[in-house]
């Protein structure tokens, strides 16, 4: 998430009633002698102990044959091409199947990230302007058990502009759970979500919009060719993410397109704003809007004349804008709401939850680190602007100051509620009508602000808030978070609920109870000292749920 996505966080949340836009956010000859087995190689066995060590780094992929790497927790293969480069006439167009290519293509180092602005994020200091970038990485456990693996493929948050499939490091979690791991890249912004009416016509396909959705359910579809070759079950995927990448999932889970292309899903912090896409009508007026600033205002001629803006044109014009699934069309014919209610995820079985403390980061970026904290008398102004002037009122008097360490806290408090607790609690019911849907609430309060908030130094407390979780799972930037010994074993559990779901069981941890799939009935995550892992039924009542849900469908 970016510096700029933060701090308009209050903002968006007024515009489009959910956070979506928060947050913010790697020869031929030779291997095919290996793959045959040659009796040559036979006849020295030094030398082909050593060949077959290296041929353990080559997989033959659809695309062709690829050269990853051993590592401390297996093997990985980094910036994997899934895809055609969604250039030239491929802009805007739903994602080609990459071209095979010959020879071996280097697997050790991740590939271009799609185009986005910087951020504060570690690493991403440089704005990137390559959209060649449709790739994947595979990390790969060493293991001894006979039965392929099942595999977890990631999506990464972001709002829908910014991160890579390189921003979670998952090699330990693969190697912990006997799990291959798989995460992606897809196109962001305008380049991924733009809706116009005269790009829809060139499409052919009765929509537009969402691109870097359908190059999620394209990276799905070489997993599902491919993942027997790196040792993975093609019959046990889960698709996963958090943020932006969770509601990608709750996309996924509702679109007819993906079905058939995993087996059960995981939902972090991804349930915001109810999983609502944006309707077509409104989509293509932002598309309007969006094509006059970047210089093409005919309908007539914007698809040729945005195709003809350069990557830095575009980035530049979609400054402003939110980016989100547009209903209609083969990827999404109606809301995930009414699609899960019609049965479109009947029999998939769920992991969905979110953090205690969600919005803090969000009022952060707001107020605090603009140099501005939220002020007592500011308050009640603050979120009368969110709310209006009827809802306003009843919600400072549900969340009065006096019971907050500070105003910040307490429209954090808000927004968290809002947006992210009551909205998951509100899709487990929905999804829980057709399958089995397991709850949980991350809600370690002690926990170490997440890399990008430990390069800001300050001192404000962010609790369990939005991404913090992320960090407990898998190496977040590929830095080793400093976590206490107690947070150590949390983590350890954590691992361990989210691996045996991916296993196919109820998602369990020692020394935890079963993650709860019963109504109202959700799994608190925390320390052994502040409570340890403990079943909750008082979340709804915690977060204020009788009033947010109200305000939801009135």
């Amino acid at each position: 998430m970016g510096a700029s996505a933060i701090s308009s966080a209050g903002k968006s949340a007024t515009r489009r009633g959910g956070i979506s836009a928060i947050r913010r956010r790697v020869g031929l000859f030779v291997a095919a002698v290996l793959a045959a087995g040659s009796p040559v190689l036979s006849a020295a066995p030094a030398q082909a102990r050593a060949e077959r060590v290296d041929h353990d780094t080559v997989v033959h992929t659809t695309g062709g044959l690829v050269r990853g790497e051993r590592t401390g927790q297996g093997r990985q293969f980094l910036g994997i091409t899934y895809a055609e480069p969604p250039v030239g006439r491929l802009r805007w167009r739903e994602p080609q199947p990459v071209r095979p290519w010959l020879g071996v293509r280097d697997a050790t180092s991740f590939g271009n990230r799609c185009v986005q602005g910087a951020s504060w994020d570690p690493g991403y200091e440089r704005p990137s302007l390559t959209e060649n970038c449709l790739d994947l990485n595979v990390y790969v456990p060493d293991t001894k058990r006979a039965q392929q693996l099942p595999v977890m493929v990631w999506l990464h948050g972001g709002g829908l502009t910014g991160g890579a499939g390189e921003d979670v490091v998952p090699d330990v979690f693969a190697a912990e759970t006997g799990t291959v791991v798989v995460t992606v890249n897809y196109r962001l912004g305008a380049l991924g979500f733009l809706a116009t009416e005269g790009l829809d016509r060139e499409a052919g396909d009765g929509v537009s919009g969402n691109f870097g959705f359908q190059d999620q359910q394209l990276a799905l579809r070489w997993v599902q060719s491919n993942a027997g070759r790196f040792g993975g079950d093609p019959r046990r995927v889960t698709i996963a993410g958090e943020s932006a990448g969770g509601g990608s999932v709750c996309n996924q889970l509702a679109s007819p397109t993906a079905k058939g292309l995993y087996r059960a899903a995981i939902i972090q912090s991804g349930a915001y704003n109810d999983c609502a896409a944006r309707t077509r009508t409104k989509a293509v007026e932002e598309g309007a809007a969006f094509a006059r600033k970047a210089g093409c205002p005919d309908p007539a001629t914007a698809p040729a004349c945005l195709r003809g803006k350069s990557a830095q044109e575009i980035l530049t014009a979609q400054a402003g804008f939110s980016w989100s699934a547009v209903a209609g069309g083969g990827f999404l014919p109606q809301q995930p709401t009414a699609a899960f209610a019609a049965g479109a995820a009947a029999g998939i079985p769920v992991m969905n939850g979110a953090n205690q403390d969600e919005g803090r980061l969000f009022a952060f970026g707001q107020y605090d680190a603009l140099g501005n904290p939220l002020t007592a008398a500011e308050y009640p102004k603050a979120v009368e602007r969110l709310f209006g002037p009827q809802l306003g009122p009843e919600v400072v008097r549900r969340y009065p100051l006096a019971a907050y360490p500070s105003p910040s806290i307490a429209y954090g408090t808000v927004l968290g509620d809002q947006f992210m607790a009551c909205t998951a609690l509100r899709l487990d019911r929905t999804l829980a009508a057709r399958g089995k849907v397991y709850a949980y609430e991350f809600a370690d309060r002690t926990s170490p602000p997440f890399a990008s908030l430990r390069r800001l130094g300050t001192t404000f407390d962010f609790g369990a808030t939005h991404v913090n979780e992320v960090q407990y799972l898998f190496r977040h930037f590929g830095i080793d978070t400093p976590l206490d010994d107690q947070q150590r074993v949390l983590a350890r559990q954590m691992v361990q609920y989210w691996g045996s779901f991916v296993h196919g069981s109820p998602p369990r941890a020692q020394g935890g109870p079963v993650m709860p799939h019963t109504e109202g009935r959700v799994l608190s995550l925390r320390t052994a000292p502040a409570g340890g892992l403990d079943v909750s039924t008082t979340v709804g009542e915690d977060h204020q749920c009788d009033l947010w849900d109200a305000a939801a469908t009135a």
